[in-house]
């Protein structure tokens, strides 16, 4: 029997979409399939669209589940990993993709040579060359988005973690529907005495669009940011991370009348809906956080 140490890693691919951008979601196809040193399974998950009917049609081998309605983001996410094999997941967005052929067999190789470490978010490029938005270096001091670390959120867009953590994890947290779910997983990552890692050595692409494009941006920016509390948080963190986030609002759209009605007509859902499953982080947890530089309060 061959030794499995010697085989190519193998790497579960969800691809989320609502079929809106087929170029990009055939560029993101091909430089998945164009991976060394790996095999791949893939679906393409339509979320509201049935990717069966892609014109052009999706590449031989990648399968196709359609959702009959948009669910949200998280909740399209988790449902295409039952359906691909691989201890390791990756997910991307339709409008991004790897462009190094080796881009999944560098990322499992540090996975595997740090086991401490338990989800890997990239460096994100703008594909014409054009600066890449700070938003995108999810830690606090920015610095050269080149230089490696630890965090303690991600950017959803490309993500590659081993597929028990991420079921340790519960998966993305379906409820929020758009916005903090890399928080929330990145948060569960930890609380597994694990670490996520920004690799500024390893590229993705993908194209700078604002955020703020959605009409549902500012009220499930806030209603996400109280339910996240509520979902991870001890109970007597829950207002310092709650208050902090508020105030940060207050100071940053406080000449924005119409931003704070929408954002505060989320918080005010935050607290009334029901967030989910309320899996506390343990003090063991916020003291590691703590001591590698964020602790979850802002």
């Amino acid at each position: 029997m061959a030794d499995e140490r010697l085989q190519p890693p193998a790497i579960a691919v969800v691809v989320l979409t609502q079929g809106t951008r087929p170029a990009e979601l055939r560029r993101g196809l091909e430089s998945v399939l164009a991976q060394e040193g790996v095999t791949t399974d893939i679906v393409v998950v339509g979320n509201g669209w049935d990717p069966g009917t892609s014109d052009p049609p999706l590449p031989a081998g990648v399968r196709a589940l359609a959702l009959p309605e948009n669910v949200g983001i998280p909740a399209g996410r988790n449902a295409g990993v039952p359906l691909v094999a691989g201890d390791w997941l990756f997910f991307l967005d339709d409008d991004a993709d790897i462009p190094s052929s080796t881009f999944l067999a560098d990322a499992v190789a540090l996975l595997q040579s740090d086991p401490g470490i338990g989800m890997v978010q990239p460096r994100l490029r703008v594909p014409d060359g054009t600066a890449s938005p700070r938003r995108w270096i999810p830690r606090i001091r920015k610095g050269d988005p080149e230089r490696s670390s630890n965090v303690f959120a991600v950017l959803e867009a490309v993500i590659v973690l081993p597929r028990d953590v991420f079921e340790r994890a519960g998966g993305w947290a379906a409820e929020f529907f758009y916005a903090h779910e890399g928080i929330d997983l990145a948060w569960k990552v930890w609380d597994q005495g694990k670490r996520v890692w920004y690799a500024g050595d390893l590229v993705a692409e993908h194209p700078s669009v604002s955020p703020t494009r959605h009409s549902y941006y500012y009220r499930l920016n806030a209603r996400n940011r109280v339910w996240l509390a509520r979902r991870n948080l001890p109970v007597v963190l829950i207002p310092l991370y709650v208050g902090s986030w508020t105030g940060i609002q207050l100071l940053r759209w406080f000449r924005k009348p119409a931003v704070l009605r929408a954002w505060f007509g989320g918080w005010a859902e935050g607290w009334r809906t029901d967030p989910g499953e309320r899996r506390p982080l343990r003090w063991r947890t916020i003291a590691r956080m703590t001591a590698a530089g964020r602790p979850p309060i802002v």
